[in-house]
C-alpha cells in the first residue's frame, strides 16, 4: 500500500497544554499533570515542529557529507528521532514491522505496521505513508525472501525519483534476507548505525527543553518512588511507583528494571524483584527512563530505606561515588577528548575497580546514545577518540563496590556540554546523611 500524504494541518503537531476537547487526540504526549508540573517550575516547552525540522537537517546533512542517497532505518529510536512517529515501540525492537526512508532531499517514507496509517498522519514531514516492511519469520514464514525482495523494490522506486543514479544508502539495521534483496538489487549498503548516531548526538534547543521537561517528571516521580519506598514493602512494590508515575505524566516505557536493595545491590545490574526491603538497607536504582516526549532520563541514586542512621561503610562507598561523578564532571567542556577524560578523570581506589561500571560517561538523547568514555583499565579493548561539542549530553556514572562486600553504590548525572563549560540538568539531591563526615 502507497499513501500521499498533503494539505495536511500542523496544528495537532504544535505543543501546547492539553484540554479536555484534545484529550481524543491521536499522538502520545505529555499530560495535563506533567504541563502543570513543568509550569510551575518555570520550564518552557519545545516546539515540537522546529524540533522535528532540526533532526531531519541533522540527518541531511550527514548523508550529504557521505554522497549518500538516503538512510533507511528500522530501529525504532532512529524512526523516532526521523519521523517522531512512535508505535508499539518495545515490540518493534525485535519485530522489524516498520521501517522508514529519509532521502538526502529531505523526502521521508514512513512503512508503518498494517491499519497504522493513522498514527502518522498529523506530521508535515512524513510525505509518504506505505506497508510491507515486516518480512521477518513470524510474519513471513517460509516466504521471507519474497517479501524482502517486494519491500526492496519499493526502495528501488524511492531512489529512482528522488536519488537520480545514485544507488548508495545507508541502512541501521535489517533481516538478512533484506540485506541480500538490497545486494542483488544493485543498490550499496553503508553503515546506518553511524549516520544517525552522529547526526543524534548534538542535541538542538527544543531537544533540550524537551529534555529538560522529562527529567523533571522522572525527578518528581523518584521522589515519589523515594517517599514510597518503606520498610517491609518489596523492591517491586517501589520500582512500580517509578513506572507508573512516569506514565502517568505521558512518560513511555523503562530500558530496564535496576533496582536493587540491600545485599542485592553489590553486584550491580540486579533488577528488582521480591525481596523485602528492611529498615536501612540502601537501595540503589537507575532509571534508565524512557519519559515524556520519548526522551531518556537516565539518573541514578542510592538513599537509606526507613529512619536508620548511616553505617560507615555506607558513607565511604556513597562519598567515593560523589567524588568519582563530580570530578569527572568538571571535565566536560568544548573540545575536550574522550581520551583526556580518561586520562585526567577521577581514578577508582584499586578495591572498587574489578567491579567498576562498564564507562565512565555515555551519551544520551532518546536512549543511550554515542559517544561513550571508557575507564583506563578498558581503552585497549573497547575505546575510541572523539571530541566533546556544545550540545553533546552526557551520563556520568559510577558504581562503587568492592568484589565480596555487602552493599554497592550507583550515581548519575545527565549533563549537557555547553557553549563553556557544562550545566548539570540533573537537579535531584544527594543524600546528605550520606555524605556527612
Amino acid at each position: 500500500m502507497r499513501l500521499h500524504i498533503t494539505n495536511r494541518s500542523t496544528e495537532i503537531g504544535k505543543l501546547s497544554p492539553i484540554s479536555a476537547n484534545d484529550n481524543d487526540r491521536v499522538e502520545i504526549g505529555p499530560t495535563s499533570l506533567a504541563f502543570d508540573e513543568w509550569e510551575a517550575l518555570g520550564l518552557e516547552c519545545p516546539d515540537l515542529d522546529a524540533m522535528r525540522r532540526y533532526r531531519l537537517a541533522r540527518i541531511q546533512a550527514e548523508l550529504a557529507r557521505r554522497d549518500l542517497a538516503g538512510v533507511l532505518l528500522f530501529d525504532p529510536l532512529n524512526i523516532r528521532y526521523a519521523t517522531d512517529t512512535s508505535n508499539m515501540q518495545v515490540w518493534i525492537t525485535h519485530n522489524h514491522a516498520r521501517a522508514c526512508f529519509v532521502a538526502t532531499d529531505g523526502y521521508i517514507v514512513l512503512w508503518d505496521f498494517h491499519s497504522c496509517s493513522h498514527l502518522s498522519g498529523y506530521l508535515p514531514l512524513v510525505r509518504e505513508l506505505r506497508s510491507g516492511a515486516s518480512f521477518f519469520y513470524m510474519e513471513s514464514g517460509d516466504q521471507v525472501e519474497s517479501h524482502a525482495a517486494r519491500f526492496v523494490d519499493s526502495v528501488n522506486d524511492i531512489l529512482r525519483e528522488h536519488a537520480g543514479g545514485n544507488r548508495r544508502i545507508a541502512v541501521d539495521k535489517i533481516e538478512i534476507a533484506g540485506l541480500r534483496a538490497l545486494d542483488r538489487a544493485g543498490i550499496e549498503v553503508h553503515d546506518g548505525q553511524e549516520v544517525m548516531e552522529l547526526a543524534r548526538v548534538i542535541k538542538g534547543p527544543d531537544e533540550i527543553r524537551a529534555m529538560r521537561c522529562s527529567i523533571a517528571s522522572t525527578e518528581i516521580a523518584m521522589g515519589l518512588m523515594q517517599q514510597a519506598g518503606v520498610p517491609g514493602i518489596t523492591e517491586n512494590d517501589i520500582w512500580a511507583v517509578l513506572h507508573a508515575e512516569n506514565i502517568r505524566r505521558g512518560g513511555e516505557w523503562i530500558e530496564c528494571r535496576l533496582l536493587s536493595t540491600g545485599p542485592r545491590t553489590n553486584p550491580w545490574f540486579q533488577e528488582c524483584g521480591p525481596r523485602v526491603v528492611e529498615n536501612g538497607d540502601i537501595l540503589a536504582v537507575d532509571t534508565d527512563l524512557v519519559g515524556p516526549y520519548g526522551i531518556c532520563a537516565d539518573i541514578s541514586r542510592s538513599w537509606i530505606i526507613g529512619d536508620a542512621e548511616p553505617t560507615a561503610e555506607q558513607k565511604r562507598l556513597y562519598r567515593i561515588a560523589h567524588e568519582h561523578i563530580q570530578v569527572n564532571m568538571a571535565l566536560l567542556a568544548p573540545g575536550v577528548t574522550l581520551r583526556e577524560i580518561t586520562e585526567k578523570g577521577h581514578r577508582l581506589p584499586e578495591e572498587f575497580r574489578p567491579q567498576r561500571y562498564g564507562v565512565m560517561m555515555h551519551g544520551v538523547g532518546l536512549c543511550d546514545e554515542y559517544p561513550c568514555v571508557r575507564y583506563p583499565e578498558d581503552v585497549e579493548a573497547h575505546g575510541y577518540d572523539a571530541v566533546l561539542e556544545p550540545g553533546m549530553v552526557l551520563c556520568v556514572e559510577a558504581y562503587i563496590g568492592a568484589v565480596g562486600g555487602r552493599e554497592g553504590i550507583k550515581l548519575e548525572d545527565q549533563v549537557l556540554v555547553a557553549e563553556t563549560g557544562y550545566e548539570n540538568l540533573t537537579r535531584y539531591p544527594f543524600e546528605a546523611a550520606l555524605l556527612a563526615d
